[in-house]
Order: structure tokens, then sequence, then C-alpha cells
């Protein structure tokens, strides 16, 4: 008797375990994530330290990975849960032409398929009109829509499974959306990379567009997951996954292969320290904490308002510290310059970029800021109403 039933229990446990497990598509998406968000600041330390050589870099392959990882394995969760027709997933699923899937996964399928169609036009971009002069070229931008696609896909399979799930799983997968949220943030940040540089950090503009991208995801984080330092952890995540790029790619050899070469370079060049977002982060979870049942609106305002006053309190100080002999150094790395960064540039000089509309970019600062707040706690909420 004893044995029958130890045996008998045994597919009860199995399955058990199985529905413990964060399923395997998640992890996927989260690993194309992490792959993009990689190879976008490896292909901008390229650019910095080598120059655009040939399309087929490690870094180009690392961004593309992404999209081929996203559209293989979404498109085949799509099909599996269409015909399969004992797929688990099917009662939570939506219907898009037909086909049957988590909401997630059309998603982050439209963003892979959307960044692999980017490529031939990004390397036709360049043969045609040679280097970008900014970061945003056509060919980037398709190709930043698509992992942006991507990674609100991975948002919402996360979110789909989580408030599907109790316990100690519902937990690991609220770790994972906040670490997706994160990513998120990185990249928003690189789209806005030329007003961010540490040269920058002195100007009204500066604070106008971090405001105009950073308290959405910090206020969706919070909301969605319902974690107490939902916006901190997302906030520190983004911050550990930026040193780590400050402080490896500098470890590898590089030589500039296009000229003019005004700064000799040896190493990659890369991104620059990582801006102090966790301060006002953790700032807006203390405050929403003592906020528990008010109004949106209300914690938008306060929570956009304080975002923007502990940003600034703690970036401005900071700013001058790194334009300082004291950062020079590999830990702040504010003595790497790109090589084709002239003697008389702002970053060379260590100088700031002067400010002229104080008056008018502060007060765009603050209207942004309250208002990508509201956005992120709505979007916040709506994720916590996903379960397809």
């Amino acid at each position: 008797m004893a044995t029958s039933t130890t045996f008998g229990t045994l597919p009860q446990t199995r399955a058990a375990e199985r529905e413990a497990a964060i399923p395997w598509f998640v992890w996927l998406s989260v690993l194309g994530v992490t792959s993009a968000m990689i190879g976008v600041h490896w292909d901008i330390s390229w650019h910095r330290s080598i120059g655009r050589d040939t399309f087929w870099t490690p870094a180009h392959m690392a961004i593309q990975l992404c999209g081929v990882i996203a559209g293989i394995t979404c498109g085949y969760l799509i099909l599996w849960t269409t015909f399969a027709k004992s797929a688990s997933l099917r009662d939570v699923s939506v219907n898009v032409l037909g086909f049957r899937g988590p909401l997630g996964a059309f998603v982050c399928a439209w963003g892979g398929f959307t960044m692999i169609t980017s490529a031939p036009f990004d390397d036709w971009w360049h043969a045609a009109y040679g280097l970008d002069v900014k970061i945003l070229s056509p060919p980037h931008v398709v190709l930043a829509f698509g992992m942006l696609g991507v990674e609100i896909g991975a948002l919402l399979l996360l979110a789909g499974q989580m408030n599907r799930a109790t316990g100690e799983l519902r937990k690991r997968l609220q770790w994972l959306l906040l670490y997706v949220e994160a990513m998120v943030m990185v990249a928003l940040l690189v789209l806005i990379l030329d007003f961010v540089q540490r040269s920058m950090q002195h100007t009204a503009l500066f604070y106008r567009v971090v405001s105009m991208m950073v308290p959405v995801v910090l206020a969706s984080a919070a909301k969605a997951t319902g974690h107490r330092w939902g916006a901190t952890i997302s906030a520190g995540i983004y911050m550990a996954f930026l040193l780590g790029l400050e402080w490896i790619l500098p470890l590898f050899p590089a030589q500039p292969k296009l000229g003019p070469v005004y700064h000799e370079v040896t190493q990659f060049i890369p991104g620059g320290f990582p801006l102090l977002l966790i301060a006002p982060a953790m700032a807006m979870d203390t405050l929403w904490s003592k906020m528990a049942g008010r109004g949106k609106l209300l914690q938008a305002l306060s929570g956009g308002l304080v975002f923007l006053a502990v940003f600034f309190a703690v970036q401005w100080p900071f700013a001058i510290f790194l334009q300082s002999e004291w950062a020079r150094n590999p830990i702040f790395g504010s003595h790497y310059l790109d090589y084709f960064s002239g003697p008389r540039s702002f970053l060379a000089r260590n100088i700031f970029v002067p400010q002229t509309r104080w008056g008018f970019d502060a007060a765009l600062a603050v209207v942004l800021s309250v208002f990508t707040t509201w956005l992120g706690l709505g979007a916040g909420e709506w994720m916590r109403r996903v379960r397809r």
C-alpha cells in the first residue's frame, strides 16, 4: 500500500513542478532582450572606437540574435498554441487572424521580424550614405521600434504568467518583469544618448529628455508588479547592467579603422557612467507606499515632481564630479574619448554645454515628468489585468 501510494503521487508531483517552473519561452524572451541591449551598447562602443568596418560585426550579430530568438520562439509558440488542441496555453490566449497565442507572443514576434527587416535596410543605408551622423538614422529607427516591440512583448508574456501565478513562482516572475523593465529603460536612454552625456548634464534640455523617458518605466515597474521597491529594483538593475559594460568593454583592445582620428584610441570606449536614477526611484517608491489608495492623478503629480526634484539634486553635483580630474579613471570613465572627438569638443575640455532656455525647458521637464509618470501608472495598472 505504501509503495503504490508513493508511485501514484509521482505524476502529480511532476505536474506541480512543471506548474511552478518559469516557461521556456519566457526565458528565451528575456535572453533575447538581454542580447539586444548588450549588442546595442557594444555596437555604439564599436562605432566610437573602431568605426563601422563591416555589417557583420559581433555587436550586430548580438543585436540581430534578439530578433531571431523572438521571431522563432514566439512564432513557434503561436503555431503550437493554434494547432495543438491540448496546448495548455490555448485557454489563456488571444485570437489574431485565426491564430491563437499569448498577447505578448504576437507583439514579440512582430518586434523580432521588424528587427530582422531592419538589417538589410541598415546595410544598404551605410553603403549609400556612409557613416551615421546621429543615432536615429531611418534604419536605426526601424530597429529601435522592433527592439521595443520585443521588450513590450516580453513584458506582456511575463505579466500574463505572473498574474496567473501564486507563491514563489509569482515572486520569481516579478523579478524577471522588473529586469525587463530595466532593459526598456536602457533602450529608451540609448535613443537620447546624444542628450545625456556628461557635458549636457547642466542643461535643462538634459532634464527634459530624461523626464520624457524614465518616469514612465519606473512607474510602470512599480505598479505592474506591486512590489514595494519595484522602481528602485529596476533602476538598480539598469545601473548594474551599464556599470558592467562600463568596466568590461575597455578591457578589450580596439583601434580606429576610419578617419579622421582626433584622439588616440587603443581600447573599446564605453558609453559613460550611468545616470543616478536609483535615488529618484527610491524616493518614488517611498512616496507611493504612503499614498496607497490615493487617486492615480495625485500619485502621478507627486511622483513626477519627486522624481525630477531628487534627480536634479543628485545628478547636478555628480555631473560636476564627472567633469573633474577625480573621475578620470577606469571606475567613472571620464577619461574615455571617441577617436573622432576633437580637442575643442566639450567632452575633451571637460566643460558643460551652455544652456540658454532654462525657463522653457525646465517648465517642460516638470510637465513631462508628471505626464509620463501618469502614463506609467496607467500602463502598470493595465499590465496587472493581463491574463492572456
